[in-house]
């Protein structure tokens, strides 16, 4: 088996990676074998890919809320660990970002995941992130998949998308806030304190 540190260099030099690579961008994610709680969305943004730094935006102020988490332990990777499904911003298309790189995740993460002590709390925010985890298994829509939650449990936690472009979907859907959040921060507290 590979070492987290030979993987993450065999990400930068291989060859569907090469634009980023060229112009110095590394692969961003953050992941430890440890980690308490592993959360999977869908592909930087182009300022999370600037910063070098995710979820630090309004998007990263609401799911930090929704968790009960300080951004301390947020950005503490044996605490809390974040694989994208691709590591690189994918580009924008006509409303919003492009979905990330067919064949990313089913390339690097298995090796990722490989390196685990323990089976985590798994976060899948969003939709991409939900088929691919979730395959078959997950329902008709994103909508029916989060009202689910409990289906997927003890391993898998189906999250809408905490961006603001999401509030209206959080006004139509007002079960999330009252009933899904408080059984998300019970789980990711127990979790922690494991």
């Amino acid at each position: 088996m590979q070492t987290l540190d030979q993987i993450k260099q065999a990400i930068i030099a291989d060859p569907q990676n090469a634009e980023f690579t060229a112009r110095g961008i590394d692969p961003l994610y953050a992941f430890d074998p440890q980690a308490k709680i592993l959360l999977i969305g869908q592909a930087p943004g182009q300022q999370a890919q600037d910063k070098r730094r995710y979820f630090d935006d309004p998007s990263g102020e609401r799911l930090r809320e929704w968790l009960g988490m300080s951004r301390e332990i947020f950005y503490d990777p044996w605490q809390l660990s974040i694989l994208p499904l691709d590591f690189y911003f994918p580009g924008k298309g006509k409303s919003g970002d492009l979905p990330p790189r067919k064949g990313f995740a089913a390339k690097w993460h298995p090796q990722i995941l490989a390196t685990m002590d323990r089976q985590p709390l798994t976060l899948l925010v969003g939709a991409y992130a939900q088929k691919f985890y979730l395959g078959k298994r997950a329902k008709k829509n994103l909508t029916a998949t989060v009202q689910a939650y409990q289906d997927y449990l003890p391993q898998y936690f189906p999250l809408v998308h905490p961006s603001p472009r999401n509030n209206i979907w959080m006004a139509k859907n007002p079960w999330f806030a009252a009933d899904v959040l408080p059984e998300l921060q019970k789980l990711v507290h127990a979790a922690l304190a494991d």
